[in-house]
């Protein structure tokens, strides 16, 4: 098994989130460290159309993978991105990481590694997930809740997000789906603060302030 760490330019929400310095490293370097430290895997490959992204990667002890500008752009479908990216990997699963997700953790990788080995049950990939405990509405319907009898948040029904923090799954299933999500997919759910995506400022922020806390502890 290998990991892919998918990172691009062009950044419009938060601006070089990527190799931005945050709590004394970057975002692209803390998950490559965090990946190294995974037993099971046989590289770290970091897939980029850019030039500095590749050299930290490279850098770090990871292998670049020149993207293509095209697969690159805001235009393109992440499915036909999800394809090319593996589409040059020698190897039969790909763990799929994402550099937004700081705080999910090495041993959490290992756990979700060896059940993906293990297969007790029939799944063809794992995937990230956290439990919303939130009142959704759609075009003012409610979704998840009677509003003329409110439950308690904790008694909301189970309803899973993604968590895009990882995806493992055989590499011609991501190519032939041109998805990171399998056919028949098993949900592994993690902690509130493993689901921390960085996707505004403030997200960014508030990783910093508590990768900070974690390296003074």
């Amino acid at each position: 098994m290998k990991a892919i760490i998918p990172v691009r330019s062009g950044s419009k929400r938060v601006v070089n989130k990527n190799i931005r310095s945050i709590a004394g490293t970057t975002l692209l370097e803390h998950k490559i460290k965090q990946l190294l430290k995974v037993p099971m895997l046989d590289a770290v490959c970091v897939n980029s159309e850019d030039e500095e992204m590749l050299f930290i990667a490279k850098r770090a002890g990871a292998v670049p993978f020149k993207r293509d500008p095209y697969f690159a752009s805001d235009s393109i479908p992440m499915s036909e991105v999800y394809a090319n990216m593996v589409s040059e990997l020698d190897c039969e699963d790909v763990l799929y990481a994402t550099v937004t997700t700081p705080f999910i953790t090495t041993s959490r990788y290992v756990d979700a590694i060896n059940m993906y080995f293990s297969r007790e049950d029939e799944f063809d990939s794992i995937h990230s997930t956290r439990r919303v405990y939130d009142f959704l509405i759609r075009e003012g319907v409610p979704l998840n809740y009677n509003p003329s009898n409110f439950p308690r948040s904790q008694d909301l029904p189970d309803i899973q997000k993604l968590v895009f923090g990882f995806s493992l799954l055989p590499r011609k299933l991501m190519i032939e789906k041109k998805s990171s999500v399998g056919y028949h997919p098993k949900f592994l759910e993690v902690t509130d603060i493993e689901s921390l995506d960085i996707d505004t400022e403030l997200d960014f922020k508030i990783a910093d302030m508590l990768l900070k806390n974690e390296k003074n502890t």
